[in-house]
């Protein structure tokens, strides 16, 4: 019988507690994240054995699929378990072909949050988070309009808590005087450093930091500091780039996706991963 690890928590409001290990749907979808998914049955099994291992945090949106990782998640979980949180997030709409589409306008965000309750067969969302246009660091835009769109929906019940996504230091700043900000979402990784000082800040301020393409993403992570480093502590180059993640701040929590049994075990096990001081010496310095 296999054993489910005790992952380390967060805590950001009274009503939300997410394990810092979660878990990220998009790759449930079919190719380039459109349609659906080429093995069905698979695709509801690593949801389910998401949840039996213990993961409280699943991140989603309506806009993979569309809709199909959305319909999946209920199909696989729903009535949802007490105590597991699903953090959605809205800000783009895809074309015929799947192509990426912002669409930000404060109406739309309204009719996409809409769209995940329905998909998700939720009252109310847990989480939802603004996705801006620009997810390589944010941009100089205001985010004031469409924050204070879904801040609308916050108060009406239909979302318990706000987050971003693509944001800039100002931007989380501007979003916070409008309603709290309990995650941020940005792109992160052992090689990707530009956001250290905004995930220190979210540390200090306790704010989920969301590390998405923790492994590089459709440019899966090269090192050759990560390989020896992994060899060494007999673990793969993923769990060590997962680990270093976890040991980089108490704020940082991980949505790595897979859409295998296999692969998403491995990810789990890498929150058990212990990384020496001189590992860690060596990985901070790929992405100085």
């Amino acid at each position: 019988m296999t054993t489910n690890p005790t992952f380390q928590t967060l805590t950001l409001a009274d009503d939300l507690t997410i394990t810092r290990m979660g878990y990220g749907a998009m790759q449930l979808a079919g190719p380039g994240v459109f349609g659906p998914p080429k093995d069905h049955d698979q695709a509801v099994a690593v949801l389910r054995e998401a949840v039996e291992r213990g993961l409280t945090h699943i991140d989603t949106s309506d806009f993979y699929g569309p809709a199909v990782v959305n319909e999946l998640i209920k199909e696989a979980l729903h009535p949802y378990p007490a105590g597991l949180h699903i953090v959605t997030k809205v800000g783009a709409r895809r074309d015929e072909k799947g192509g990426w589409i912002p669409s930000l306008e404060p109406a739309d965000l309204k009719a996409q949050v809409h769209e995940n309750l329905q998909h998700l067969g939720l009252d109310t969302l847990d989480v939802v988070n603004l996705r801006t246009a620009a997810l390589d660091g944010g941009n100089g835009d205001s985010v004031a309009e469409q924050f204070g769109a879904l801040a609308e929906l916050r108060e009406q019940g239909l979302i318990r808590h706000l987050g971003l996504s693509g944001v800039t230091e100002a931007q989380l700043t501007e979003a916070q005087g409008i309603a709290p900000v309990v995650t941020v979402q940005n792109l992160y990784n052992v090689a990707h450093r530009a956001d250290d000082a905004l995930v220190d800040r979210c540390a200090a301020e306790n704010i989920a930091y969301a590390a998405f393409f923790p492994l590089g993403g459709f440019n899966p992570l090269q090192s050759r500091t990560l390989t020896d480093v992994a060899d060494r502590l007999g673990a793969s180059r993923q769990q060590v780039a997962l680990a270093w993640l976890l040991h980089r701040s108490p704020s940082i929590v991980l949505i790595p996706g897979t859409s295998s049994v296999a692969h998403l075990r491995e990810n789990i096990a890498a929150a058990e991963l212990t990384l020496p001081a001189d590992a860690v010496a060596e990985l901070d310095a790929i992405g100085r």
